[in-house]
This record gives structure tokens, sequence and C-alpha cells, in this order.
């Protein structure tokens, strides 16, 4: 590899996303170094760093099986969907060692990096990703906001649907899991007091007023710069069904154009996808940020050069 720098991308084998950006790079003949954190269970990715032997605070340097990368010329990272390794051939003590060693490891030497921009940064992103800091943080920037609750008392659930009539369950974090051999999905759903009982004292849930919506609304925001996308279904959940989704690009109002980036500037992130509602009179709601949400669908349906901005920001900070 030559000695520009570079940006690394960690992400694993198969992400559609990622490729639609590493390839804007390419145009732009920016060196990638892509790699997943997972192979260092297979022995295929290396890593060493010095630290106090040097002029720089730390030297070293990252290897794939294709790159060798000198950490001093890591121009930026994308964080995008980097898998951790399991060690399924360890015990399950040296497994969960191994592992954490990985974490620690990795992510130490390269959060010691001066100058990198992250898109976005592992630390930063996992703080951002919690909803009810999300909803409060919404309103103090004077976005409107749906009723919600967060419990586990039964009787606060149950009195709470009484008061707001339609109510939905939304998972606290998107969870991805296994009931009897099948893959569900923690979709919002309408919920009764009937429903409740004893069980929710297990776990905090989320239970939040149905918004009276015509359209949902999708923002990826990059750096400074907002891509907003209406979504018609006439779904309580778009996400259900990707073949019922109509696409509309619009402009957002300012204000809440200005609140959405000062809300990812509180956050600390560079990127990340809103979901919002729309209502009959033109009223936006906020519903979440996702840190690190899909897009790539939506680049193919509309046409926004979504990748093309990306590729600027980790080239040169900004996008065109």
């Amino acid at each position: 590899m030559s000695e520009e720098s570079a940006v690394l991308v960690a992400t694993e084998v198969e992400d559609a996303t990622a490729d639609m950006v590493i390839a804007q790079l390419n145009r732009r003949n920016v060196p990638v170094v892509r790699f997943d954190p997972a192979d260092f269970e297979n022995g295929t990715l290396g890593l060493s760093a010095r630290f106090g032997t040097c002029s720089a605070p730390v030297a070293g340097r990252v290897r794939t099986p294709s790159r060798v990368l000198d950490l001093a010329r890591v121009r930026a990272v994308y964080w995008r969907r980097p898998r951790w390794p399991t060690y399924k051939g360890l015990g399950q003590g040296d497994a969960r060692y191994a592992a954490a060693h990985v974490r620690y490891g990795l992510g130490g030497v390269l959060y010691a990096l001066d100058g990198p921009l992250w898109v976005n940064h592992p630390l930063r992103e996992g703080t951002a990703d919690y909803k009810p800091a999300q909803l409060a943080l919404a309103r103090r920037l004077g976005l409107e906001v749906p009723p919600t609750l967060v419990t586990n008392d039964p009787d606060e659930a149950r009195a709470f649907i009484a008061e707001h009539e339609q109510v939905i369950h939304k998972t606290l974090r998107s969870t991805p899991y296994e009931r009897d051999g099948v893959q569900l999905a923690g979709w919002a759903d309408p919920v009764t007091a009937e429903e409740i009982d004893d069980s929710l004292r297990s776990a905090p849930h989320l239970f939040q007023a149905r918004v009276r919506k015509v359209a949902d609304v999708r923002v990826l925001a990059v750096g400074r710069r907002l891509f907003a996308v209406r979504i018609d279904s006439g779904l309580l959940d778009w996400r259900r069904d990707y073949s019922a989704l109509t696409y509309t690009t619009i402009d957002l109002p300012p204000a809440l154009a200005a609140a959405l980036r000062v809300f990812l500037e509180c956050c600390g992130l560079e990127s990340g996808s809103f979901d919002l509602t729309l209502d009959a009179e033109d009223r936006y709601q906020f519903l979440e940020l996702n840190p690190n949400g899909q897009w790539g669908w939506l680049e193919a349906a509309t046409g926004l050069p979504l990748s093309a901005a990306l590729a600027d920001f980790l080239t040169r900070g900004e996008p065109s």
C-alpha cells in the first residue's frame, strides 16, 4: 500500500451498505483497509502497537490478508458493523477471556490514535443508543415526543394505556434473538391493558401513545448535511413490509433541521438515522435516533447520494 493515508472500515464480510461507501472511496482513489474484529479468531487479522518507545504516543500497524496499514496513516475509521470473535473452540471461561482482550486490545489501540475522524466512535455511539435519554434530549431541544412510559410496574402500564387508549409497545433496544429456533424481531405492536400481567416486572418496558400519523420520515445525517425521506405505507411499523413502502424526498422545516443537527452534536456523533412521524397538520414527532441505522435501500429507492456523502465526509471531514 502507498504511504497515503487510508480509511479503516470495520465491518462484517457481507455488508452491502459498507460496499457502497467503499466503492465511492475507490472512485476517489482513497486507500481503504477493511477488517472485521472477528478475524482475530482465525488468525487472519493482525495488530501491533508500541507505546513509550517512540516520539509518537502510539505506533504500530494493522494487518489483513491483503493490506498492511501504519496506524499513523489512518485518516478516518468507519465503524460500520464489526463482529466480535466468539472463540467457539474454547471453553466458556477461556472464550470470554480472549473476547475481552480483543475488545480492549483493538479498541484501546484505535481509541489511542490521535486525529482520525470516527463515523461513529463506538463509545459515543453506545452512549447515544439509549432511547429514554434520546427522548429527554429531544424534549430539551424543543422537539415533539409522543407520551411515553418506561416501567416494569403492571399497574403503571395499565393506567398509561387507559389514559391514552391506543398504546404501542416498543423494544428499548433492537436485540435479535430466537425462541424455539425461530428468529424474532422487535416490532412496534399495539398493546392492551388485558395483556399486561406480572411478567412485566422482570424488566423495564417501553410503552408509547400511538401517533396519528400520515407518514413516517427517515433522516440520514452526515456531518451537517441531512437527507430526509418521507415513507408512506399505512403500516404501524413500516419495517414489517418493505414492498408496501413508497418514498418521497422532502425538505425539513429549518427549525427541525437545526434541532436534529444539535441533537447529533450533543451525542458526539458524525452520522445517524433519525425516525420521525408526520401528521395531517404537517407536524413532526421524534421517535428515535439509530446511531448506525441502515440507509442503503433508500439510495437505491430515491437516488439520493448517501454513499457519496459518507465517502466525502470520510475523505475530507465534510460532505460535498
